[in-house]
């Protein structure tokens, strides 16, 4: 196992951890992911940086507001292997299928979908996408792709500083917990990037209602199955970027 040391390698393990893209880094000592976790929002950034030049370009070749935003999904999917979309579903099917603790950590490892899991990436895909296509402008509809991957990432440290892992083995027993500096330092930066971007009063909102649903999930969890797994924190991801975007769209 390598050890990580530094601001870059940290980053660079976050980038591996959370997306599909080819970066250079080899397996980490345990403890060393809660220890990147402060760049997840920046990760998260660049990530939508990514699908809004997806949006920007599609729309300068005259695609309409729809399929410009669905290619933006897309290429956001495709960025992240569709990490944080599989761990909604997952975790759908396990809190909404199981009978007890037991039974929902087996369904959330079963590879297959099922009903609840579906209607879930429906959800998060199709809010996703109308809430988009409803900003006006494709710039505004970029910067507000951005600022949801951003601060959607930002909450993921928060709560694996205050969750425990459900499992003994998986991500989330060997990432570890964050220390509270790690964690503070991932939501100062989501939060530079709401207010930043949608400015002081939309950007304070986003900030509220993003951490109430996150916190409300992560209370959901340790009530499902007493803790979070990486799927969970996929779920997380994928509620906050939901929240996010239905606050920038907001009129």
């Amino acid at each position: 196992m390598t050890r990580v040391t530094g601001i870059f390698d940290e980053f660079v393990l976050a980038t591996a951890v959370l997306t599909r893209l080819p970066v250079a880094a080899d397996a980490a000592e345990p403890g060393a992911v809660a220890r990147a976790s402060w760049a997840f929002p920046l990760v998260g950034a660049g990530v939508g940086m990514i699908a809004a030049l997806a949006l920007l370009v599609a729309t300068a070749f005259g695609l309409g507001e729809a399929p410009a935003v669905l290619l933006g999904l897309v290429v956001a999917g495709l960025v992240t292997g569709a990490l944080h979309e599989d761990g909604l579903a997952d975790t759908a099917d396990g809190f909404g299928g199981g009978r007890d603790r037991d039974e929902k950590l087996a369904i959330m490892r079963d590879s297959r979908q099922g009903t609840y899991g579906i209607l879930a990436l429906i959800l998060s895909i199709g809010l996703r996408a109308v809430t988009l296509a409803s900003i006006p402008g494709p710039i505004e509809a970029g910067l507000a792709l951005i600022a949801a991957h951003t601060l959607s990432r930002a909450f993921l440290p928060p709560t694996m500083l205050w969750l425990a892992p459900a499992r003994a083995d998986g991500l989330a027993a060997t990432a570890g917990a964050p220390s509270e500096l790690t964690a503070l330092a991932a939501v100062a930066i989501g939060v530079v990037a709401a207010i930043g971007i949608l400015g002081p009063v939309r950007g304070a909102i986003a900030l509220v209602l993003c951490g109430v649903a996150v916190a409300a999930a992560a209370l959901l969890a340790r009530r499902q199955i007493g803790g979070y797994t990486g799927d969970v924190l996929g779920a997380f991801q994928q509620i906050g970027e939901v929240v996010m975007l239905l606050v920038a769209a907001a009129r």
